[in-house]
């Protein structure tokens, strides 16, 4: 974990100054405590798992718009330990021979289950598959004994994802400020990605050069 300098302290009332090396997100948590009462269409979901150049693919192509990192930056071997665990589950759907949505439920976390990643590649949005794709997430995380399904989302993501949670029986429950390096400039991401948040550069301008 970066250490800030003191500099970069959290001001609870105000602006707190982020480093150019780094991004600032708010990260809203939500949760829902029992199954949507409509059954799901079931969809022709493809587990993944075990195929990490088609999970990193897809991943790639599903979260790069957005700055997702988390999973870019692991190496096969700590990649293949989380989605090779009993209680994680990556699917991809696939449309017209291509994969154009990406989830991921992880229950290794006894009597809940999050939904760790989820989301489509930009072609396919707004023609209803999220919808689907939600509906079945949900129906495949309630088919273990939980008692708690959640899910979280950043001011990184589609504008809409808080709406679309919470369209889809989610109830918002915790707010949380997430600073990290800038991917596009550690390398772990193209410079290119995430164009709607802007790339400072990969010297801070509150530190003197």
């Amino acid at each position: 974990m970066t250490q800030l300098p003191a500099s970069h302290a959290l001001v609870l009332d105000g602006l707190t100054p982020i480093p150019a090396t780094h991004v600032a997100a708010i990260v809203t948590s939500l949760e829902m405590h029992a199954p949507p009462s409509q059954a799901a269409e079931p969809l022709p979901l493809a587990r993944i798992d075990a195929d990490l150049p088609r999970y990193r693919a897809l991943y790639a192509r599903v979260g790069a718009p957005w700055l997702w990192f988390g999973r870019a930056r692991l190496d096969d071997a700590a990649l293949g330990a989380i989605l090779g665990h009993p209680d994680v589950e990556a699917f991809a759907l696939a449309e017209g021979g291509e994969d154009v949505a990406l989830l991921e439920l992880d229950w290794r976390v006894p009597g809940e289950a999050e939904i760790a990643y989820f989301g489509l590649v930009p072609e396919a949005i707004g023609r209803g598959t999220g919808r689907r794709l939600m509906a079945e997430a949900q129906a495949r995380a309630w088919q273990r004994p939980i008692g708690r399904l959640w899910v979280h989302t950043c001011t990184f993501d589609h504008p809409g994802a808080v709406a679309f949670y919470e369209r889809s029986g989610f109830r918002s429950f915790a707010r949380a400020i997430e600073v990290l390096p800038d991917p596009r400039l550690t390398g772990i991401l193209p410079r290119s990605a995430a164009p709607h948040i802007p790339l400072l550069g990969d010297r801070d301008p509150l530190t003197p050069r």
